[in-house]
């Protein structure tokens, strides 16, 4: 009995954190309605923008305005919970920027209709850059982080915290290494400063989790953690 209480211990500690259902449909950093809403955007920006194709502009205004509104019934997945304020800030003023876009394609005016198309593709790139993840070992380790901070911590699933520790401390160690796109170099600094941070928050959770079977202390270690890696986060905004 103990050997198979030692096999099912550490069955569930390396057991990937994907297999637990609340994780599976919220931990894609992705609006399909917005991902959907690129297609007419490319013919706005790549076809008819660079043409001075009025005409085209002012036929997607229908397709335009049907993406627009699939977006603003958008519903973000929980690993972007957090975001919520700036995406429907970002909701608000793609609104905004279609009504700008429709008066001008009503005035006839060729700069203005231009100025507006810029606009909007403008505004759906920042709205892109609300969800996407800078750098893929950030997506990789807020996957762990979520259902750790969100799921098993308010319960005290313990088993599942322990399993989220070992595989955090190896998302830890990808994040470490990871090195920034030209774009963001002069962040450089600050990224490191905050990924050392988090990288201490880590170490102290991963201990803690091993050593401490007491829900205050562990759960104080996951919060530290959560704030630190909100922190990394801020450095991109």
């Amino acid at each position: 009995m103990k050997k198979l209480a030692h096999f099912i211990f550490f069955a569930i500690l390396f057991t990937p954190l994907a297999i637990f259902p609340q994780t599976q449909d919220e931990v894609k950093a992705e609006v399909p309605e917005l991902k959907a809403f690129h297609s007419v955007i490319y013919k706005l920006w790549h076809n008819a923008w660079p043409e001075k194709d009025i005409a085209l502009m002012a036929e997607l205004v229908p397709e335009i305005e049907k993406g627009v509104e699939k977006v603003q019934k958008a519903q973000l997945p929980g690993i972007l919970r957090e975001k919520k304020p700036r995406w429907e800030e970002g909701v608000k003023s793609l609104t905004e920027v279609l009504k700008e876009y429709k008066t001008a394609i009503a005035s006839k005016d060729t700069q203005k209709i231009l100025d507006a198309g810029e606009k909007l593709h403008a505004q759906y790139e920042g709205m892109v850059r609300i969800i996407r993840p800078v750098l893929k070992e950030v997506d990789e380790f807020h996957k762990v982080l979520y259902p750790l901070y969100h799921y098993y911590m308010p319960e005290y699933k313990r088993d599942k915290i322990m399993a989220s520790a070992v595989e955090m401390d190896a998302k830890m160690d990808s994040l470490r290494k990871a090195e920034l796109p030209e774009r963001l170099r002069a962040k450089g600094k600050d990224f490191n400063r905050s990924v050392e941070e988090l990288a201490r928050a880590v170490k102290y959770f991963v201990k803690v989790a091993k050593e401490i079977n007491d829900e205050k202390t562990v759960s104080d270690a996951i919060k530290d953690l959560h704030t630190k890696y909100q922190q990394l986060e801020k450095v991109f905004e």
